[in-house]
């Protein structure tokens, strides 16, 4: 039987569009969110089915039955991984920039999950769901580092719970405009979809949670390179949080400056702390910032 999923609506949540609400929540898109409310996956608190147009109000909750995963569309491709762990349960890739995490328009294949399924084998087929089998949680495209991914549906889910939890430990660091004066500082600011630019995200007063704690590792004339701690883990978090301050990540190219000549996003997942979910043993991994982060940091 399929889990069931419970969304109590907190204060920042209250006067949302359903569909928008739940896609925040369970980091799926509008439109999957909009297809399980109209499919009748969604009940509110008195049991009653509900649209995706629906406003959320106070002290509501949702509970939610998502769809029993589907066997993956995408095709096994022979793309080399860089594997820094794997055992029977799960791997920790460090993902090249550039590469795309899952299929999605304008990326058919070519991904990190038509690489899992080659390496993977039949194994992999439907953790997770389709499209996305055995991804935990996701890195942009231009953004390299540390990425966990499951090989089973147990690990799959006890992950995602922990990752829900705040358990997993995610530490990034980043080349950012501007000399940032904080030694160590917090930014506390809800994120969601941008009102006005369908690709990005924005610092809202209705948003979701997001937090993320900075520590600057070190200054240079015009630049700086922070150390970022995900408290949270909403999409672009870290990017709209650091462009929300005036120190956007250099060469980002949704919220970056328009005159960065850089060609490349200096953002790099660089440590990731959890404990393993079946064993329960603590387990840290780090990558090494790679050569276009380097080089970036001498050319500044």
């Amino acid at each position: 039987m399929q889990k069931k999923i419970t969304l109590d609506i907190s204060d920042a949540e209250v006067g949302q569009r359903l569909d928008i609400c739940l896609a925040s929540a369970l980091s799926i898109s509008r439109s999957t969110a909009a297809k399980w409310i109209n499919d009748k996956k969604v009940v509110d608190q008195n049991n009653k089915c509900c649209k995706p147009s629906q406003i959320t109000t106070k002290n509501n909750k949702y509970t939610i039955t998502p769809p029993v995963p589907q066997p993956a569309n995408a095709l096994p491709q022979n793309i080399e991984l860089d594997i820094i762990y794997e055992d029977e349960h799960l791997l920790v890739i460090n993902k090249p920039r550039d590469l795309v995490v899952h299929p999605a328009p304008g990326h058919a294949d070519g991904t990190l999950v038509n690489a899992l399924l080659h390496h993977c084998g039949n194994s992999l087929t439907g953790v997770g769901g389709v499209l996305r089998p055995g991804i935990v949680h996701r890195l942009d495209k231009d953004t390299s580092g540390l990425l966990l991914a499951a090989k089973t549906q147990t690990a799959h889910e006890k992950l995602t719970l922990a990752l829900k939890n705040r358990e997993i430990g995610r530490n990034y660091q980043a080349l950012v405009h501007g000399v940032v004066k904080q030694d160590a500082f917090t930014i506390d600011a809800p994120t969601g979809r941008h009102p006005n630019k369908r690709k990005q995200q924005a610092v809202i007063p209705n948003g979701r949670s997001a937090v993320t704690h900075m520590e600057v590792l070190r200054r240079y004339a015009k630049h700086t390179l922070v150390k970022c701690r995900l408290e949270t883990g909403r999409t672009h978090q870290i990017r709209v949080h650091l462009a929300h301050i005036n120190h956007p990540v250099v060469g980002d190219p949704l919220y970056g400056r328009k005159q960065d000549k850089h060609n490349a996003q200096i953002l790099h997942a660089a440590e990731l702390q959890l404990c393993h979910p079946v064993t329960n043993e603590p387990l840290q991994f780090t990558a090494p910032l790679p050569a276009y982060f380097e080089k970036a940091l001498t050319c500044i």
